[in-house]
């Protein structure tokens, strides 16, 4: 699964290689780390306004939810379910990319876990890259605040991540540069599925 995330880039060189502009400047502050369990906003481009960065919340609130409580299992979709889940299924052509620049996971050094090493995940080739995601817009029925989320899709490990994440082996789904606007159109989720991945490197920290 994929529950802490980095991006601690420039505000000029995020905009500079999605060729985007952020709404909210002021709002983006860089991170070494970003808990999903904080529920909170990092910076996304949408399928409907792919030339604007915004912040969305990390936790995929669905429209007819009644209150905010399911975002706490909805930080990630498994992409081989996505399009059948309730939680899910109405937002799987709401495409978004989450940018970040590398994601951590621990190694189990033992079979329960109690011994951990820790990860961190970036790609070769791209210095700051999109994990395919899916939002929702929600709103909050007693404040009529309106909250805009989303989840981050996830699929089998590949090799060097099952040896990592050697107790779930999943990976999120790390998009290649050239198929961002692939996935921001509606391309098919199951071309996403491994065997799609790209070339990832991991240091322990």
């Amino acid at each position: 699964m994929c529950y802490r995330t980095k991006l601690n880039s420039r505000l000029s060189a995020i905009e500079r290689l999605f060729e985007a502009r952020f709404i909210e400047p002021e709002a983006y502050s860089p991170m070494d780390e970003i808990n999903a369990f904080t529920f909170i906003k990092t910076p996304v481009i949408t399928d409907e306004k792919q030339g604007e960065i915004q912040l969305y919340n990390w936790g995929l609130i669905p429209f007819w939810a009644n209150d905010d409580k399911i975002k706490k299992m909805t930080l990630n979709a498994k992409i081989e379910t996505v399009t059948e889940k309730p939680a899910f299924r109405n937002s799987v052509k709401n495409r978004c990319l989450i940018i970040a620049n590398g994601y951590y996971e621990w190694q189990w050094l033992d079979t329960k876990g109690k011994e951990k090493q820790k990860y961190l995940i970036t790609t070769k080739d791209q210095e700051i890259f999109a994990f395919a995601g899916i939002y929702s817009s929600w709103k909050n029925m007693q404040t009529n605040e309106l909250i805009n989320s989303y989840s981050i899709l996830t699929t089998q490990a590949n090799e060097l991540m099952s040896r990592i994440h050697n107790n779930k082996k999943r990976m999120p789904v790390v998009l290649k540069k050239k198929d961002r606007n692939k996935w921001l159109s509606g391309g098919e989720v199951e071309n996403f599925t491994f065997p799609y991945d790209v070339e990832l490197e991991a240091v322990e920290v």
